[in-house]
This record gives C-alpha cells, sequence and structure tokens, in this order.
C-alpha cells in the first residue's frame, strides 16, 4: 500500500478486527460489529526507515502499544466498509506525518537593546523596592 513518494507499507503488517462500535445505532448496535480496529506492527515493518519509524512512535502517542504495535480504532460510520476506509486513512496520515522532517532549531541570542532594556527595568523595579522599606527617623 502506497502512502506517499517511494514509500509503502506491506499488507502482512496490518490487522484488521471487527468489534461491536459505542454509541446510538438502534437494534443493530448490539448485535452487529462495524467498528474496525487497525492494527499496524510499526517495530516488524521493514519498508519505513527508522526515522520515520520513531516519528511515527512519537505522533501515535498512545495509540502505540507496548509491543510495538499502533492502534487505530474507526466507529465514526455504520458501516464496515467506510470504517475500514477511515482506519486505514487516519493511519497513513499519521506516517505521512511522520515522513516529514522536523526543521531544525537555531538558537538565537538577546539583541544588545533588549538586554539594556531589562537592566534598565530590574533598576527601576530595585529603587521602587528600595523606598518601600523605613525610613530612618532624623531627630
Amino acid at each position: 500500500m502506497l502512502i506517499a513518494g517511494a514509500l509503502y507499507i506491506s499488507d502482512d503488517d496490518l490487522r484488521e478486527d471487527f468489534i461491536r462500535a459505542s454509541g446510538p445505532g438502534g437494534q443493530n448496535v448490539n448485535k452487529v460489529s462495524t467498528a474496525v480496529q487497525l492494527r499496524f506492527n510499526l517495530n516488524g515493518n521493514t519498508t519505513l526507515p527508522t526515522d520515520v519509524k520513531a516519528r511515527a512512535a512519537r505522533l501515535a502517542g498512545s495509540r502505540l502499544t507496548l509491543g510495538g504495535e499502533i492502534i487505530v480504532q474507526a466507529d465514526r460510520f455504520r458501516t464496515r466498509e467506510r470504517n475500514r476506509q477511515d482506519a486505514l486513512d487516519r493511519l497513513i496520515e499519521i506516517l505521512r506525518k511522520a515522513m516529514e522532517k522536523p526543521k531544525p532549531r537555531r538558537p538565537t541570542k538577546p539583541t544588545l537593546g533588549s538586554k539594556k532594556r531589562r537592566l534598565e527595568t530590574k533598576k527601576k523595579r530595585g529603587s521602587i523596592k528600595k523606598l518601600r522599606g523605613r525610613t530612618s527617623s532624623l531627630d
């Protein structure tokens, strides 16, 4: 299954389980398993580069299991096919975001003017606080 560019994932890394959906649905909600739980074996995948895998694991967050699987659960729709496609689209979206390399942070330094303004403000606050003290009596 093609993700973007030359990156793809194998169907062997995907597993679908159909479960009963929660929420409204009338009489069928307790009988028909329309929700899908899509499991993607991230650790066992050999087609994705390691940096993409690391970013995907970070993006998956709580959807990542200790065994290295990303679990995407879809139950927005009332049919299996639409839920299956929804889960697959959401997994592909995670993997596409993981492909984007983060922009490197360049550390900056404060300007000379901002340093001077900061010190001037500190002096003003110090003089205000000094005036709050007790006054000495000159008898």
